[in-house]
């Protein structure tokens, strides 16, 4: 079940327009390099089931199949063996039984490499065989100008339709990888940047601080009493309240202020560009926020931050110790009866 509401359904689907597109222009190829062996009513149907009917067919079959992508790996192979069977009717005339049988091999390496190439070269091998012994053709007799006119379809519109394909995919692939990065950067209960991201944030800003003479601060936040509200109204509650948090966070700071959750109820935000008495007004409403906040369902229940800031100086000597400094900070603030700002002391103060 899992596969055919993932990658084997999507495999199918998009195997459904290549399939219908070759052999829709393949039909007209085989029409007329069969045309001068003036073939039964019979073939004629065939011929016309394989190219406008099969392709809707195979994509049914592989629809609702409980594995799809294997019975599309199959279909695939079906695609060489029919592709083989109508080179063989034609006494593999030589320019449409090429074109046919390299397009068919075209995109099975497209959709599966060398080892599906492998197999449908095998089932071609088996269709012309079979094509041989039950039509018994002239061998590689001439190609016609007729021929040669039916075949430029397929020849000029088949492979750019595989380009196509091959483009959307790798469009999709790279969207999937950049989805992927977001992802990996990303703290998944508060949709923050997770403590690997902020590190290199960090590490990024510190090095512009040193590089430039602007002000930027770095502030530590702490949810206060956070294990007691844990372990008296339980860990959703506790998520909830992350969550609320790091809504606060977003609505609160500026555009340009990142912010992370650096690791359980603690979060960081970086101010770039930003004195300590700016950092401290924009944190200041930030507290007043959280403090003001009431959940419905837990009216006595009363929310506040710790929140201690590191201003960057020039002793400030790399990036851990500019975040040492705003955990010293936020020590303080704990000390100093939680529910308050601190703000570390500048190169020049006492300590």
């Amino acid at each position: 079940m899992i596969e055919r509401t993932g990658t084997g359904l999507s495999f199918a689907k998009r195997m459904y327009a290549p399939r219908a597109i070759g052999t829709g222009l393949g039909f007209f190829c085989v029409m007329i390099g069969i045309a001068p062996l003036q073939p039964g009513g019979w073939v004629w149907a065939l011929l016309l089931a394989h190219g406008f009917v099969w392709p809707h067919l195979a994509f049914q079959i592989a629809r609702v199949s409980a594995q799809p992508y294997k019975t599309e790996q199959r279909n695939l192979v079906v695609d060489g063996f029919a592709g083989g069977c109508w080179a063989g009717v034609m006494g593999l005339n030589p320019l449409p039984s090429v074109i046919i049988l390299s397009m068919i091999a075209m995109d099975k390496i497209a959709a599966g490499g060398w080892p599906l190439f492998m197999k449908t070269v095998l089932a071609q091998g088996v269709g012309i065989a079979l094509g041989l012994w039950l039509f018994a053709p002239p061998l590689f007799p001439a190609t016609t100008q007729a021929q040669m006119l039916a075949c430029l379809p397929i020849l000029l519109i088949y492979p750019m339709a595989i380009g196509m394909i091959c483009y959307q995919v790798t469009v999709q692939l790279g969207q999937h990888k950049r989805a992927l990065a977001r992802l990996s950067q990303t703290d998944s209960l508060t949709g923050l940047r997770n403590h690997g991201a902020w590190q290199e944030l960090l590490l990024r800003e510190f090095a512009r601080c040193r590089a430039s003479t602007g002000s930027s601060c770095l502030a530590l936040i702490d949810v206060d009493h956070f294990k007691q509200i844990n372990d008296r109204h339980g860990h959703q509650v506790g998520d909830n309240i992350l969550r609320v948090i790091s809504a606060t966070l977003s609505l609160h700071l500026r555009k340009h202020d990142p912010a992370a959750r650096y690791g359980g109820d603690e979060f960081c935000v970086m101010l770039p560009d930003t004195t300590p008495g700016q950092a401290r007004e924009v944190l200041e409403r930030l507290r007043l926020a959280v403090e003001a906040f009431r959940d419905p369902a837990l009216p006595h229940l009363n929310l506040s931050l710790s929140i201690g800031i590191a201003p960057y100086h020039a002793g400030i000597t790399d990036a851990q110790a500019w975040l040492h400094a705003a955990d010293m900070a936020l020590y303080a603030a704990k000390r100093a009866g939680r529910n308050c700002i601190v703000l570390a002391p500048q190169a020049s103060e006492p300590a």
